[in-house]
């Protein structure tokens, strides 16, 4: 298999995005000390961000900034989409519990929605999905019960779930995305345990520790412009990039995965 083979069509995935709101410098932080936001150029990053989407034939639903939660935008923690199912995630920060159920109504109906049980705090950046097995990081934000809850949601749909301990990321995405089914992209230091051991993986270089989330939809890799060393190592593996700059929302500890929620057609 190919690296342009891993994915379904681009034009048979949507992608949900939700605008930077103008209190985006007030979000949580956890690993990274709170520096001043420009929010003129976050929402010129996110316009070009929704474009190189739109631009590989995506179909966005855009949503409205929400003024009250300066952590919305960050839209991949509050739903996981499958083919045959939504899960609502129970986002681990107090100040994010509303904005799963805010995203709800604007989900497509074409596939059932299952919200976990309250004990759960689930994170989507926490959920790496590979094949037919969710990986699921223990991050701050992210804990057993919702490793149990989520196993037990999707379960019927043929999916493995393995929890994966971290040392020192904010979420798992943060440490490790997949490139292909059997290649990571990986900044190891921040995984607690080698829970990929076996698997193929292009490391991060060492002056670019947050280099490892990148975005794959369909045949578009999509990579963060201030990790240009990674780059070339993803291009070396032979993958062709497209880098968007991203600056103000890595700031506020955000990736690329964090900005949308891909939705793949239902299978």
């Amino acid at each position: 298999m190919t690296p342009h083979e891993y994915a379904p069509p681009a034009a048979m995935i949507r992608c949900l995005t939700r605008r930077p709101s103008k209190s985006l410098a007030h979000g949580e932080r956890t690993h990274l000390e709170r520096v001043p936001i420009d929010f003129a150029l976050a929402e010129a990053q996110h316009a070009a961000y929704r474009d190189a989407l739109a631009g590989r034939g995506l179909s966005l639903i855009d949503l409205p900034a929400l003024e009250a939660h300066p952590d919305g935008v960050f839209v991949e923690d509050a739903v996981l989409a499958l083919p045959e199912v939504f899960i609502l995630c129970r986002p681990g920060a107090a100040s994010r519990a509303a904005e799963a159920e805010l995203i709800a109504p604007h989900l497509p109906d074409d596939r059932p929605v299952v919200r976990l049980d309250a004990q759960a705090s689930l994170d989507g950046g926490d959920v790496l999905l590979v094949g037919r097995t969710l990986f699921v990081g223990r991050s701050t934000r992210t804990n057993m019960a919702a490793v149990s809850a989520l196993a037990s949601a999707v379960s019927r749909f043929g999916y493995a779930v393995e929890p994966v301990p971290l040392a020192g990321a904010l979420h798992l995405k943060t440490a490790v995305t997949a490139l292909a089914p059997d290649l990571l992209l990986m900044n190891a230091a921040w995984l607690a345990s080698d829970a990929f051991a076996g698997w193929r993986r292009v490391l991060v270089d060492p002056v670019e520790p947050f280099a490892a989330n990148s975005l794959k939809i369909g045949a578009a890799l999509f990579m963060q412009s201030a990790h240009r060393r990674t780059a070339e190592r993803v291009a070396a593996a032979g993958f062709s990039l497209d880098l968007l700059d991203i600056s103000e929302f890595a700031r506020a500890e955000a990736g690329l995965t964090c900005l949308s929620v891909v939705i793949p057609a239902v299978s």
